[in-house]
């Protein structure tokens, strides 16, 4: 079961099975609670984390001081703030458990070692790093040529779960809206 969570995520047709033991013996299991928070604006991120189980959010305080969800991460996501981490520099976001977590972490220098140890990890980094900058670039796009109501109707058929389980003010300042908004377009689409 374990070894099917790590092959789901690190998936990539260069990384050999034998390589996936040592993948797998790189992480460390840890739990978070609700409302804990894993990464500090102003930190640097000395880890990235896959989701076995529960919801985080990162988010930004804009500058009238209000919190800004960024984006959502949710079961077989990789939660991560990659500026902070490969950059070596202070996060911007605060990441915090939105549920109860279960999740494995690699550290920084584990990572390092995997990356260059296992050429088929080299190959998997930049493929989902190109994935990534695919959906920044789609969420931005999304967010200046979608309305408020398909931006939540898509939001609702790519990550159900976190419509379901997430409080309405943080999914509000994900979409960009306020959360008298947000009501009325989920009334309209109940309806």
């Amino acid at each position: 079961m374990k070894d099917s969570f790590f092959k789901k995520i690190y998936s990539h047709p260069n990384i050999k099975n034998d390589n996936y033991k040592t993948i797998i013996e790189a992480h460390e299991r840890v739990e978070f609670f609700k409302n804990d928070t894993i990464l500090s604006e102003g930190k640097i991120s000395n880890a990235y984390y896959l989701i076995k189980k529960g919801l985080f959010r990162s988010y930004v305080i804009d500058y009238k001081g209000n919190e800004i969800t960024t984006d959502f991460f949710g079961p077989n996501d990789i939660l991560i703030e990659v500026a902070s981490l490969f950059l070596r520099i202070p996060s911007k976001e605060t990441i915090q458990a939105i549920t109860d977590c279960e999740v494995y972490k690699i550290d920084f220098n584990d990572f390092q070692n995997l990356y260059s140890t296992i050429d088929g990890f080299t190959e998997w980094g930049r493929a989902w790093m190109s994935h990534q900058l695919f959906m920044a670039k789609h969420r931005a796009v999304n967010m200046h040529t979608q309305s408020a109501s398909q931006r939540y109707l898509n939001l609702a058929e790519e990550k159900p779960l976190i419509i379901k389980e997430v409080p309405l003010k943080h999914i509000a300042t994900y979409l960009g809206i306020t959360d008298t908004s947000l009501s009325r377009i989920r009334k309209e689409v109940l309806s």
